[in-house]
């Protein structure tokens, strides 16, 4: 069988990914502020379903702007998504990216509560002093923890992503978050993953003028 493949330049090939993208959505109308970070999403899984599933709260997008405009840091629950994270482009504002998953003293917390690492996570989070985007991708459990510490007054990110993937308390987190009255940018349902929770960070980096 013959194939048929583009001519497709290294440095073009996101460009006409994007194009191609844009082509496929057909008359579907996206939000201009939440166009760049939905097709950076399909951009990264190839799944159309989170023009859908995708959920904003209110002017979500300029408040997190803003905020990394002004320094805020990045805390992920995976290195998966820490790693996937544009750290540089982070940097130029003051930001940092943060992962506690590999630390001891987590590992350790984890072990003596019988909780999951991702959980204590969020408890280590509390400590952090700049203002702080959570993004959540793997662990439903480190959303339901978060989701405590807000109402305590522990805890005030400035947004939550809250991506986790899979099926075991992955969609009642999302909700949680939703209705725990932070910002936030939540996949519906049981898609996401670190790779989901990591695009949405770059697309609000990218946005930044």
């Amino acid at each position: 069988m013959d194939y048929q493949f583009e001519n497709v330049l290294p440095e073009e090939i996101e460009k006409r990914s994007f194009a191609i993208i844009t082509e496929e959505l057909g008359d579907i109308t996206l939000d201009p502020e939440k166009a760049p970070i939905i097709k950076r999403v399909i951009h990264t899984s190839a799944d159309f379903d989170y023009v859908q599933n995708l959920c904003f709260s209110d002017n979500v997008v300029q408040i997190a702007q803003d905020a990394l405009r002004n320094g805020a840091s990045i805390l992920t629950d995976t290195k998966m998504a820490s790693v996937g994270i544009n750290a540089g482009k982070l940097k130029t504002y003051g930001g940092k990216v943060y992962c506690f998953m590999s630390d001891q003293d987590v590992a350790l917390e984890a072990k003596e509560k019988g909780s999951t690492r991702a959980a204590v996570c969020m408890d280590k989070a509390c400590t952090i002093e700049e203002p702080l985007i959570i993004a959540v991708g793997n662990a439903p459990t480190a959303l339901i923890r978060l989701d405590q510490l807000i109402r305590e007054g522990r805890i005030n990110p400035v947004l939550v992503i809250g991506v986790p993937v899979g099926f075991v308390n992955v969609v009642q987190s999302k909700e949680l978050i939703m209705q725990s009255g932070v910002s936030f940018i939540v996949a519906r349902g049981r898609k996401g993953g670190s790779n989901v929770a990591a695009a949405i960070c770059n697309a609000l980096l990218y946005s930044l003028t």
